[in-house]
């Protein structure tokens, strides 16, 4: 990264500190996307399928650490029913509004942490491989797209609806989706005046590749959008962005190799509940901690299984304990010592957009058409964060 890379004064305390507090309401926000609320998404959203999903944060468990300051709570089903929204909009497609609607019932709690538990940081899509299996075998889904004569085939994969889902840098329903609630709930940068005059410029044009793709009519939106985008997309390739994923997920991955929480917990309970339970645990004594199955064990063996257990636990309450309260971190060339410290050095999905824009009679990415917009991307795709990004462990 260059010194005069776009983003380089753009750290931490001036993203989450140059916007002032706004109040956001998610149903004026979803009256812009489609002032028409269809009448048969609600049926499916009422769904336990779905409904799980209301415990579950679009931003990535960040809601749980002062790190952040996050202005409010959006849950993965406010952010399937404004994907749906976008696509009913643009497509007025029954099926293709229920496959966007349905793309997320694979998360589990903490949404993409489940990834970084994975060692998917890059590409973040582990926690979609279950997608289509807990589609395919619900019945009560099953049963209402039968009354309003679809296949599950036509629902059970939004990626071959190129206006629903299509890749990074393209603009589709879910990528619009995601960062207009990111930026109102991580910084503050979007006001909904701001969101209704990018929004309502948004049409569907043909793309190289002659598929339907959503881009801007107007090149003076284009370019605001893009710079919204991605300033929103900076905040998720910071240090603190990997670290914050990272650390929560060795939390569950510990928590899970101590008992203290189960694979089948983070799909069936919320992060309320996951959070409460981890409290309960991490703040009993050894004694209860033995009772639950921890460290009991009725060898001579026992003592060495108990003394590790011990170390285990403590090692995780320090980890969670730093993880709720941590306010910073440092960014540093090379990682402190792990005994007082917990470091990341991870690259991450990069999230940016090079929109389509219609030009007179043509059709344009951009970042042809705009050379403030062509480095503001460049100079994305390129910042580098410190090699390490640390925070001492209380």
């Amino acid at each position: 990264m260059t010194a005069d890379n776009y983003y380089a004064p753009f750290n931490w305390e001036k993203m989450l500190s140059q916007n002032p507090p706004r109040e956001y309401s998610i149903e004026e926000y979803y009256k812009i996307l489609s002032p028409d609320f269809p009448d048969f998404l609600q049926k499916y959203i009422e769904l336990p399928l779905l409904q799980r999903l209301k415990g579950i944060g679009l931003l990535c468990g960040t809601d749980w650490t002062k790190l952040y300051r996050n202005r409010f709570y959006y849950s993965r089903l406010d952010h399937s029913i404004g994907v749906a929204l976008i696509i009913w909009h643009f497509t007025h497609d029954k099926a293709q509004a229920i496959a966007g609607l349905l793309h997320d019932v694979s998360t589990p709690v903490f949404s993409h942490v489940s990834d970084f538990r994975k060692g998917d940081a890059l590409t973040q899509t582990a926690t979609e491989a279950p997608n289509e299996t807990m589609i395919r075998r619900d019945k009560a889904l099953l049963s209402l797209l039968q009354q309003d004569g679809l296949k599950v085939d036509d629902v059970v994969d939004y990626h071959k609806y190129s206006v629903a889902d299509n890749e990074i840098p393209q603009l589709s329903a879910d990528r619009l989706e995601y960062m207009y609630p990111s930026g109102m709930a991580l910084d503050g940068s979007w006001t909904m005046e701001e969101i209704a005059r990018t929004y309502n410029d948004i049409a569907v044009l043909k793309n190289e590749d002659d598929e339907d793709e959503l881009g801007f009519n107007t090149l003076a939106i284009a370019e605001e959008y893009c710079r919204h985008f991605c300033m929103i997309g900076h905040i998720l390739q910071l240090n603190e962005n990997k670290l914050s994923l990272h650390m929560l997920g060795q939390i569950m991955n510990r928590a899970v190799a101590l008992r203290i929480l189960a694979e089948k917990d983070f799909m069936t309970l919320s992060e309320k509940a996951i959070i409460e339970k981890l409290e309960s645990k991490l703040s009993s004594s050894e004694k209860t901690l033995s009772l639950s199955g921890l460290t009991r064990q009725s060898n001579r063996d026992s003592l060495v299984k108990q003394g590790n257990d011990t170390k285990d636990i403590e090692l995780l309450r320090r980890y969670y304990k730093t993880f709720r309260t941590m306010e910073s971190i440092e960014h540093t060339p090379s990682p402190l010592p792990e005994d007082e410290y917990f470091c990341i050095s991870l690259k991450v999905k990069q999230r940016f957009i090079n929109p389509l824009v219609r030009d007179g009679k043509k059709v344009a990415r951009l970042s042809e058409l705009s050379s403030s917009s062509h480095k503001i991307i460049e100079d994305f795709k390129t910042y580098t964060d410190t090699p390490y990004g640390c925070v001492k462990l209380v």
